[in-house]
C-alpha cells in the first residue's frame, strides 16, 4: 500500500461508520456555513447590478456549505484517518499567543506585543529553538510595523506606554 492509497472506511462492529477526520472537518465547515446564513439572512441580497450587504455573506456562506457537504461526502465514501486527541501544548500556545496579542497590543504596543505573542506561541512545538524564535519575532515585528505603520498607514500603537 503506498502513501497515496487510503483504505477503505472503517466500520464499527454495528455497521455504521467511524467519525473521520475528514467527515469532522466537513460538517464543522457545514455547521459554520449554517450559522452564517442564519445571521445573515435578514440583510437584503440586492441584485447582480446593485449588490446588497447580504450579498457577500450569504455567497461565501453557500460556498462553504456546499463545501463542507462535499468534503464529509467524499470522506464519506474515501474513508480516512480516524479522529484523534488533539495536541494540547498546541492548542495552547498558540491561542495563548493570540490572546497575549490582544491584551498587550494597546497597553504596550506592537513593538512589545509582537514578539512576546510570536515567541510564546514559538513554543507549540517541541522543536522550537529560543534563539531563533526571538529573531524571527523580532525581524517580523519590524516588517509588520513598516508594513502597517508606515506603508499602510494604519493607526496601530507601535510604542504605546511611553
Amino acid at each position: 500500500m503506498t502513501d497515496t492509497d487510503t483504505p477503505a472506511p472503517e466500520r464499527s462492529s454495528a455497521g455504521s461508520y467511524r467519525l473521520t477526520e475528514d467527515i469532522a472537518a466537513g460538517l464543522f465547515l457545514f455547521f459554520v456555513s449554517a450559522f452564517f446564513i442564519w445571521k445573515a439572512w435578514e440583510l437584503p441580497l440586492g441584485s447582480l447590478r446593485a449588490m446588497g450587504p447580504g450579498m457577500l455573506p450569504m455567497s461565501i456562506s453557500v460556498i462553504l456549505g456546499v463545501g463542507g457537504f462535499l468534503l464529509a461526502l467524499s470522506a464519506f465514501v474515501k474513508g480516512g484517518n480516524i479522529i484523534t486527541m488533539p495536541h494540547v501544548r498546541g492548542l495552547f500556545f498558540i491561542l495563548g499567543g493570540i490572546v497575549l496579542f490582544g491584551l498587550c497590543i494597546r497597553s504596550l504596543g506592537l513593538v512589545v506585543a509582537g514578539p512576546v505573542s510570536m515567541i510564546f506561541a514559538s513554543f507549540a512545538t517541541n522543536e522550537v529553538r529560543p534563539t531563533e524564535a526571538v529573531i524571527f519575532a523580532c525581524a517580523m515585528t519590524a516588517f509588520c510595523i513598516i508594513l502597517f505603520k508606515y506603508a499602510l498607514g494604519l493607526p496601530i500603537p507601535v510604542v504605546a506606554f511611553i
